[in-house]
């Protein structure tokens, strides 16, 4: 599929590529999505006398469940399990087998289900908690520490469904009783339970029974809150600082660009309205779900002491001349999603397709935020989102559109977009008149990590490795850098090895004091983005794409090595000699083209193995990087193979 990603920077499509261009899953009918496996799955069906593009998946706007992607089922559903009283009446219907069942009337349905409960994970079923005893009362809450544990502070509880997915539900009594003891659970382990929602299950006509849906967030210590980093891109113009501005202010712009003020970091981005630096904004999201920012004259250190969950924006350019700036903040800061900003009167326009196609070709999981909707018709907003479906929907792509329209929606957008990569939420709002934007802030305070305990265990484990991506000047302070750590714990005070130098070598140093967030921090772990006080080091001796390092690492340097590549896009042959600017983590250097083995050139979709020479000063690269060249129109992508040691320290 690689390949095809040419698509979206501006390469001759594939064959079959354009609009409503078939996928290797199954054709859905109009508005609807069915997976490919045998297992049960919800489709969505469009409400009549609404069009939104042939193919378009829209979530039932209905109070079902959600239902998740059975392992090896290909791309997964892109609606809810709603509940069997909703049929008929616009919302999801419930599929039992490959085909809706035609057989004779039945007095009792068939029951929804979910996927069976998975022994990893943060998700936990519950058929009833209704007085349990204290030795099980125990129990549960040792099974709810090792949720919260999985989903790094976070853990769903879906009461009235047994172990292996059915929704059994409850009565109105026993509904409220294990709602009492979900909490009495919560409190015993310092956490707070937020209902996502309820849903009738009616299966049994003579006594309809409820379910619920809880999420359960633990307050945080020691700082230790859940953050999750937004890359937001977009073409120029699109609304992208505005919408952050609106998001972290708390107050609505005025239609001319108020709310983003607050986010430019130079005079001439004030002036001009556009941004060219890469900026950080958070959003906090408190124990109990609730929006924390910058309103009511709260700051930085108030929200992130408050906030148990912690959502750090990215603001990226947007115009082509900054297209490097943009790239270097996706392949440095390493978010863990992306937020593709639209403009609904303008819809896919100038760098927009680029920046889809980057995000593809990174494997940066993104949905998609269509602004200004206060300025359209309603036809206007439909052919937008029908333009975005099309490109979607292409081989290149290969994605479900999901279109958020309702809380209920949301919440399964954010369940499903975590699970599946297929799967792309569409959100219309506007930062003038609010609409919306409630639903993506649901959205966004119910999103789960993509990374587990497990996992970020094994990388706290590792030695330490702090890519540099920022440096300033402090005064009081003195030397201060920023960026991310990749893997290792790190602490106040801690002693490591900085580089590479222009001559390749390694220069010592001390970790004075740690801020994350703008706020104090004595322990710095993998994954976690900061900025670390070097005192009196000296700030000439640094520069973007050094990385710090345990003593223990012996790190090595090269100017030379080997990538396998895919050639998304060149204008004519790409040869030996030809000079790229290379993206690797937070490395940021021209490099020329040694070889190319087995061929004597290159054209657009084709693939090899090349070894490139940096041209100024050795890099620390290491085996697997994901790597990302360009040259005017010329892009390409690939990961590094084999480094060619020359130096070593």
């Amino acid at each position: 599929m690689e390949p095809r990603t040419s698509e979206l920077f501006g390469g001759v499509p594939g064959p079959g590529a354009g609009a409503g261009s078939p996928t290797p899953t199954p054709t859905p009918t109009r508005g609807s999505v069915r997976p490919p496996s045998a297992s049960a799955s919800a489709t969505a069906r469009a409400p009549a006398g609404r069009s939104r593009g042939a193919g378009l998946a829209r979530v039932s706007s209905g109070r079902g469940l959600t239902s998740a992607p059975t392992p090896g089922s290909g791309s997964a559903s892109a609606s809810p399990a709603p509940c069997p009283s909703q049929r008929g009446k616009g919302s999801a219907a419930i599929k039992t087998g490959h085909k809706k069942a035609k057989s004779k009337p039945r007095g009792r349905n068939n029951p929804p289900f979910l996927p069976p409960e998975a022994e990893e994970g943060n998700i936990e079923y519950k058929l009833k908690l209704v007085n349990p005893s204290q030795y099980r009362f125990e129990h549960l809450v040792t099974q709810m520490k090792w949720r919260l544990q999985e989903g790094r502070g976070e853990a769903v509880y879906q009461i009235g469904v047994e172990d292996n997915g059915l929704l059994v539900g409850l009565s109105e009594d026993e509904l409220k009783a294990s709602l009492k003891t979900l909490r009495r659970m919560a409190e015993k382990v310092g956490a707070d339970i937020t209902i996502l929602r309820e849903c009738n299950v009616a299966y049994d006509v003579d006594s309809p029974r409820r379910i619920a849906e809880v999420l359960i967030r633990k307050v945080p210590d020691d700082q230790q809150f859940l953050d999750l980093r937004v890359a937001v891109l977009g073409n120029v113009d699109s609304g992208k600082s505005t919408l952050l501005g609106v998001l972290t202010q708390g107050e609505l712009d005025n239609g001319r660009g108020r709310a983003r003020l607050n986010l430019f970091r130079h005079l001439h981005e004030i002036q001009s309205g556009r941004t060219s630096s890469i900026s950080f904004e958070i959003l906090g999201f408190n124990s109990k779900g609730e929006v924390v920012n910058y309103s009511d004259s709260r700051t930085a250190e108030v929200i992130c002491e408050s906030a148990s969950k912690m959502i750090t924006f990215i603001d990226l350019a947007g115009h082509h001349k900054y297209l490097k700036t943009t790239i270097f903040g996706l392949t440095s800061y390493c978010p863990d999603f992306a937020m593709l900003v639209v403009s609904a009167n303008t819809g896919i326009a100038g760098t927009t397709r680029e920046h889809l196609g980057l995000a593809m070709a990174l494997k940066v999981p993104f949905f998609i935020v269509i602004s200004k909707v206060d300025l359209c018709t309603k036809s206007t907003i439909e052919r937008t989102v029908r333009q975005l479906e099309m490109v979607l929907k292409q081989p290149g792509c290969n994605k479900v559109p999901l279109l958020v329209s309702s809380s209920d929606d949301a919440v399964t957008a954010a369940q499903q977009f975590a699970q599946s990569p297929s799967i792309t939420p569409i959100f219309t709002l506007s930062s003038v008149n609010g609409v919306n934007l409630d639903l993506l802030k649901v959205f966004l305070n119910v999103l789960p990590p993509l990374t587990n305990s497990k996992e970020q265990e094994e990388l706290m484990q590792q030695l330490t490795e702090f890519q540099v991506d920022e440096i300033y000047s402090v005064p009081d302070v003195g030397t201060v850098v920023g960026g991310t750590l990749y893997s290792g714990i790190c602490r106040e005070g801690e002693r490591l090895v900085v580089g590479p130098t222009d001559s390749g070598h390694f220069l010592p140093l001390t970790v004075c004091s740690i801020q994350r967030n703008r706020s104090g921090c004595r322990v710095l772990r993998a994954g976690q983005a900061a900025t670390l006080a070097l005192g009196n080091f000296d700030r000439a001796l640094l520069r973007k794409g050094m990385v710090m390092l345990s003593l223990e690492m012996q790190p090595t340097v090269s100017s030379l090595f080997e990538s396998e590549i895919v050639l998304l896009f060149h204008a004519k042959t790409f040869r030996r000699g030809f000079q790229v600017t290379v993206h690797v983590g937070n490395v940021r250097q021209t490099a020329i083209v040694e070889l190319i083995h087995g061929k004597e050139e290159l054209r657009t979709g084709e693939r090899a193995v090349v070894r490139f020479r940096f041209i100024k000063h050795p890099e620390y690269l290491k085996v697997g990087a994901k790597l990302l060249f360009r040259e005017g129109v010329t892009k390409g992508i690939g990961h590094v193979t084999k480094v060619i040691m020359e130096q070593k320290t």
